[in-house]
């Protein structure tokens, strides 16, 4: 407090200029999370015209790390998670695991982990919106977001995978190996890694010289039915592609199946490339090519950057980890060459 403070300005003369009650004046000079961002900016504001200073506490560590996934049902999932969990354990943490099917909102979850005390949080693709991220600050709680699904403020850590690179490299092998009819399923183009793979395929067929074809590109949501549905649609075209490029794993199983339905075989009638890398793709028939993401390790890294964050020790830098082009039996030159 400052001087004028410490002169004995009531907390309760304080709260009835607010229009609120004293515990919640109090709340906001300890800078407790459970109070709206409306009514601590106004607390705020009265408390500096009588004198006051709010100072974000040091919080007191917990031994936890939070993670929240909108699923545990996928591989995808799974790997990021089993990265943090045994980074954590290393580094002395016990993680724990929320799941929450919003991909979008991530606040009351914050809110939650604040309340109760948290080291650090890890987010799997949801962004904190602004007043969340605000909280977070008061607190000094990081939090880093892994692969979000928007593109996050230049102020918040997070992990991805080189996603344009992946596109780029999954493009070009078809390209190498003759195709030029190359087709793509996409993931949901409002997601940055979505943008960011189609940008790959695009600039690949610009470095061969491939004309661009719009009915060539098909949206999807990374899912096995878009597969499906995308690859019907391509096989249906009167020119239809010798190749895919599908966004996901699941999305080229989906595909798989299309492929198969219309009568036709990979690789020999249409070579198909998918992107994740995840333990089943070597199992099918046939092994399918495919992107590897570094996903164990994007969530090793993510608990990585909660620890540095929170000790101050080392480089919080926003990696991207590389990506790399699994070949397999999924893939071959296109028919007649």
């Amino acid at each position: 407090m400052t001087e004028a403070a410490e002169r004995g300005v009531p907390l309760a003369v304080v709260a009835a200029a607010a229009g609120v009650s004293i515990p919640t004046v109090s709340k906001v000079l300890n800078s407790r999370p459970d109070v709206s961002d409306a009514t601590r900016r106004r607390v705020m504001a009265t408390l500096a015209e009588h004198g006051y200073t709010v100072r974000p506490p040091r919080t007191k560590p917990t031994g936890l790390i939070d993670i929240r996934v909108v699923s545990l049902d996928s591989p995808w999932s799974e790997a990021v998670v089993r990265g943090a969990a045994a980074t954590a354990q290393r580094l002395g943490f016990d993680l724990v695991i929320t799941v929450d099917p919003d991909p979008d909102d991530c606040a009351s979850w914050v809110r939650h982990t604040l309340e109760r005390g948290t080291d650090g949080l890890v987010s799997v693709v949801t962004v904190p919106d602004e007043p969340a991220r605000a909280a977070l600050a008061r607190l000094q709680v990081p939090v880093v977001v892994v692969d979000p699904r928007t593109r996050p403020a230049p102020d918040l850590l997070s992990v991805g995978a080189t996603n344009w690179q992946g596109g780029v490299d999954a493009t070009a092998h078809l390209v190498g190996l003759g195709h030029r009819r190359i087709a793509t399923i996409t993931g949901p183009l409002e997601q940055a890694n979505a943008l960011a793979r189609l940008a790959g395929y695009r600039t690949a067929l610009i470095q061969a010289g491939i004309g661009s074809d719009d009915d060539l590109v098909r949206s999807g949501n990374f899912g096995i039915e878009a597969g499906y549905a995308g690859a019907t649609y391509l096989l249906g075209l009167d020119d239809p592609p010798t190749a895919i490029v599908a966004g996901s794993d699941d999305t080229a199983l989906g595909a798989l199946r299309a492929v198969r339905e219309a009568g036709l075989r990979v690789p020999q009638d249409l070579s198909l490339v998918g992107f994740d890398d995840h333990p089943v793709a070597a199992w099918l028939d046939p092994p399918l090519t495919t992107v590897r993401q570094p996903l164990v390790e994007m969530g090793a890294t993510a608990v990585e950057l909660v620890h540095r964050a929170r000790t101050g020790s080392g480089h919080t830098l926003r990696p991207e980890l590389a990506t790399e082009l699994v070949v397999r039996a999924s893939t071959a030159p296109p028919p007649g060459r």
